[in-house]
């Protein structure tokens, strides 16, 4: 039996979009901002004397727009998730790449060793006060400007991170940990996408998820494994999901889809000298085949996600449950909404 979708109080079914993200069916605004424009920054947190490189995308118009905080995986940089900044940007959102010294790209220079280090409870406390200070930062632009940072809607922010990046998101959402909590949970933030979720340790996953109360979309896959080697799989990814209250969660399967498929990353691969003699992250073929697919469907569905979430968009709200966009899905996939 063909399992494209699993329904849990109604259909939620997706769009197969490319990354012009369906504005010719008009569930987004079309844009002829054809050449996404990204602005490189380093934002000093004084307090911490840490300093944080940044990548800013700013929407077509002179309209509100929500905003996006994108937090890098293990071993990545503000380069990464250009796939759905860009696809962000292009569906009306600003989107802020954030850079998080101490587990970017620098600790590739030490190997896995190094990289498996930075996988610590002090970089995920790092990262979390980087994207609170991030949202401290947005908000004294905005009520100081009377440019673009205008534009930005409080009330419409969201969160998004891949690997170590959704664990920071994770965080954000208000999952406990065996850690203290104090201070964890980021109520400025509307809602959150985490690609290739963990499931944390030493709490229960049910217990560890339940109080995450607002609208949280969990992406996954067959192949979405553990480059740092904890044995992780697609399936343990998915329990983040389970494990989350009723309500306001969302959940999208990529049969195909491996770890770097839910990084967003075009222009700038993970490189590492402990994978292949290139460096280059060792793939499955099936991964790297299915990819252009999977990245418009996955900007398409987030893009979705964030003008129901942030915007109460009911157009977006409608398109996620239509089941016209069954046809989406491969032989596999599932796209869950409840």
């Amino acid at each position: 039996m063909r399992r494209r979708s699993l329904l849990l109080g109604s259909s939620a079914l997706v769009p197969r979009f490319g990354l012009g993200l369906g504005a010719g069916l008009g569930l987004l605004p079309a844009t002829s901002l054809a050449t996404p424009i990204a602005l490189d920054e380093q934002w000093p947190d004084e307090a911490r004397q840490r300093d944080l490189p940044v990548r800013l995308r700013w929407p077509e118009g002179e309209g509100p727009c929500g905003l996006i905080v994108q937090t890098h995986g293990l071993g990545g940089n503000r380069d990464g998730g250009d796939v759905w900044g860009r696809a962000w940007q292009q569906a009306g959102f600003a989107v802020l790449h954030l850079q998080h010294p101490g587990s970017d790209t620098e600790v590739l220079d030490g190997g896995m060793q190094a990289l498996r280090a930075a996988a610590n409870t002090d970089q995920l406390m790092a990262r979390v006060r980087d994207m609170q200070f991030a949202v401290d930062e947005v908000e004294r632009r905005v009520t100081s400007s009377t440019g673009a940072w205008s534009r930005v809607r409080l009330d419409a922010l969201g969160a998004s991170g891949h690997s170590f990046g959704a664990a920071t998101v994770q965080a954000l959402a208000g999952q406990r940990f065996r850690l203290a909590n104090a201070g964890l949970a980021e109520p400025r933030f509307k809602a959150f996408v985490a690609f290739s979720p963990s499931p944390g340790q030493g709490v229960p996953v049910a217990q560890a998820f339940a109080g995450v109360t607002r609208p949280f979309l969990v992406a996954t896959g067959s192949l979405d494994s553990d480059p740092v080697g904890r044995g992780l799989t697609g399936a343990d990814r998915a329990s983040v999901h389970a494990a989350l209250p009723h309500g306001r969660r969302g959940l999208l399967w990529l049969e195909g889809a491996d770890h770097m498929s839910f990084a967003g990353n075009a222009e700038q691969r993970l490189r590492t000298r402990t994978r292949t003699p290139t460096g280059q992250l060792k793939r499955e073929p099936l991964a790297a085949e299915r990819e252009p697919s999977h990245h418009a469907l996955i900007a398409a569905i987030t893009s979705l996600w964030w003008r129901a979430t942030l915007l109460d968009n009911l157009a977006a709200t409608v398109a996620l449950r239509a089941p016209a966009l069954l046809r989406a899905l491969r032989e596999g996939d599932r796209w869950q909404l409840d």
